[in-house]
């Protein structure tokens, strides 16, 4: 591997320059360069604490000369830089899946309403405190630079070739993660002697007999392949036993007194909570409680869920034909505005709170926290990932007393963690991917993970597969011939 900048590339060969995801989870962006093309794979945002500054810094090309953003799919941390970017030059395509396009159109004003309200707050704070902070008292970008990128966004379809810049063509592959997700194979044309160097992104992987989407397809055949590997040192509990865990957790909250509440990304694991507890409720193995999913997002999202069923798999296809919709039954409701979500916490007794962000670092669940985190009869249920240096890990992590809006506020409640709920694929299911396609790879580039997990799938992945695997890491390039 060469520094950024430092590799020869060949006409028909593919170079890759890992600029997020590399040794941690979350920015993912990789810079492609083939002949005199140049796309972006993934635009997204750090956001571990130690890696913040990287949103703010500037990147090592100009915007105004990449021919395309490609994106695996809509969460931040894969297409929440793209504003910044359209804002600093750049003005081609972003291509993705239309239901991706959909959840980004409704995520990235969003994400720019809310830098907005935190650097106001941040402002008054520091104002009140009178110092500094660490980062600029301005948003990364407003609601309106959001709003003027989303004319940018070029929807594919699944398996279709599309012609990213000068020679290179991409394909789109149900990825199985969130609606709309993508894992994606870069190929370089030949010229007359047919097609040339590849190169798949396997974007973020679900894993096999989730409940809602279809299983990930496998990766097109090529001798390279750069995979997550977010639960590449460990394995999920069996999924069948999701519905179990929760009602235990449910029945326990309850029985105590508190509320169950749970930090939920709006896109898919907010659904997939909703497609158990409605399950569990026809069942009556939980009490009939109120269920508020407090996320303007989320309703919104729900929307394009309704209007996507082509990518539901048969069971949740069952379901709707049946008019049992996990999104409609009696007891639930979808929280917009602020007065209504203020007045979730005025009912007495017991009830269900999803609010986003999943991993406690924006949004309506850091309320939510502040008035239950003290309570000990209540339960913080996390569902998903949660990034080292995010106020989810440290809850998660057992951290005794946290701080919120700038508060100390102390950690009584229990806490609790539902494995078999991610939307990621475990170490099993990565290797299984990787196995399922036409062709092994020959070299693995094994990214969007803590270091120990990605070590781990990388020697995985050697002793299975026999290929060379590695780790980038920021800044370094590869070249595919």
């Amino acid at each position: 591997m060469s520094a950024a900048g430092g590799a020869t590339t060949l006409a028909m060969s593919i170079s890759v320059t890992f600029l997020g995801a590399a040794r941690n989870v979350t920015g993912s962006r990789y810079l492609v360069r083939c002949g005199s093309a140049q796309v972006l794979v993934d635009c997204g945002l750090y956001q571990e604490r130690e890696l913040l500054h990287r949103n703010w810094e500037g990147v090592p090309f100009r915007p105004g000369e990449l021919d395309a953003i490609l994106l695996t799919h809509a969460h931040l941390d894969h297409s929440g830089f793209v504003p910044v970017l359209a804002r600093e030059g750049f003005g081609g395509p972003v291509y993705c899946t239309e239901a991706t396009a959909e959840i980004v159109r409704i995520l990235l004003p969003d994400a720019g309403r809310l830098n907005e309200e935190d650097a106001e707050h941040k402002r008054r704070r520091h104002e009140r405190e009178r110092r500094k902070g660490r980062f600029p008292e301005k948003p990364l970008y407003t609601e309106e630079d959001a709003r003027r990128c989303l004319g940018l966004l070029s929807p594919v379809r699944y398996g279709e070739r599309v012609s990213v810049g000068g020679d290179l063509e991409a394909v789109f592959r149900e990825a199985g993660h969130i609606l709309g997700s993508s894992s994606i194979c870069l190929r370089s044309r030949g010229g007359g002697a047919g097609e040339g160097a590849s190169l798949v992104f396997s974007g973020d992987l679900g894993g096999p007999g989730r409940p809602i989407l279809r299983d990930p397809e496998p990766p097109c055949d090529s001798g390279c392949v750069v995979i997550e590997s977010t639960y590449g040192d460990r394995l999920h509990g069996d999924a069948r036993d999701v519905g179990s865990e929760l009602a235990r957790i449910v029945n326990a909250t309850v029985e105590a007194g508190g509320n169950l509440v749970i930090p939920s990304f709006a896109v898919e694991r907010a659904h997939e909570l909703l497609y158990y507890l409605s399950a569990l409720l026809e069942e009556d193995r939980i009490p009939h409680l109120m269920v508020f999913v407090d996320s303007p997002m989320a309703v919104s999202v729900t929307e394009v869920f309704e209007r996507h069923a082509e990518l539901f798999d048969e069971e949740m296809l069952a379901r709707m034909r049946s008019r049992r919709s996990p999104f409609e039954f009696p007891g639930l409701r979808f929280v917009s505005s602020v007065e209504d979500s203020k007045a979730i916490n005025r009912i007495r007794g017991s009830a269900i709170i999803i609010a986003g962000s999943g991993m406690c670092t924006g949004g309506r669940i850091k309320h939510h926290l502040a008035r239950n985190l003290p309570r000990a009869e209540s339960t913080i249920l996390f569902v998903g990932y949660q990034a080292a240096g995010t106020l989810g890990r440290q809850i998660a992590d057992g951290a005794r007393e946290v701080r919120i809006f700038g508060e100390t506020v102390p950690v009584r409640s229990r806490v609790e963690r539902l494995e078999g709920l991610s939307a990621h694929a475990d170490r099993n299911g990565l290797l299984r991917w990787l196995e399922s396609s036409g062709r092994r790879p020959e070299r693995v580039f094994v990214t969007h993970g803590e270091p120990a997990a990605a070590d781990s799938f990388a020697a995985l992945a050697r002793e299975r597969l026999g290929c060379e695997a590695t780790v980038p890491a920021y800044g370094d390039t590869v070249v595919v011939d």
